[in-house]
């Protein structure tokens, strides 16, 4: 009698952990987008050095678009800082347009306690959405961090 309960549960457990699998990989980082950025987040990498932190966000620029280079890219505050990229890695197949796109921050525990968002393109993206002080190095795949 014990073994088919046992086996039930077994494939109870079984789907809802492809359930919870799936769900983890098909949730974007934010549901609704500006289309006016061209891109959309990927995920947010943050580590710490002492005090300070290195945000960096990686985009992928949406299809049919593209990143346009002649208007700023940069990283605002909750107190209304705009910080540029301390670096910026685009990747894209040979030839092409970029597809790809790393920008990475330099921050202080001020700056970081509060929200972020990321402007370009003419456009803006939330980076985090919450006003906690990160307290270990991670990666995001959400903006509520």
């Amino acid at each position: 009698m014990k073994r088919p309960c046992l086996k039930w549960c077994l494939w109870a457990g079984l789907a809802l952990a492809v359930a919870f699998a799936a769900w983890v990989w098909l949730w974007p980082y934010e549901w609704n987008p500006d289309h006016g950025a061209n891109c959309e987040i990927q995920g947010v990498a943050l580590t710490i050095d002492r005090s300070y932190f290195w945000v960096e966000a990686h985009l992928t620029v949406n299809p049919k678009a593209q990143h346009d280079l002649s208007k700023p890219v940069f990283l605002q505050t909750a107190q209304g800082h705009r910080l540029e990229p301390a670096d910026s890695t685009f990747a894209s197949p040979d030839g092409q347009l970029p597809r790809e796109i790393w920008f990475k921050f330099w921050l202080d525990s001020t700056e970081i306690a509060g929200p972020l968002s990321l402007h370009l393109n003419g456009g803006k993206l939330l980076v985090k959405s919450n006003s906690n002080l990160p307290t270990r190095s991670a990666f995001f795949t959400s903006h509520r961090w």
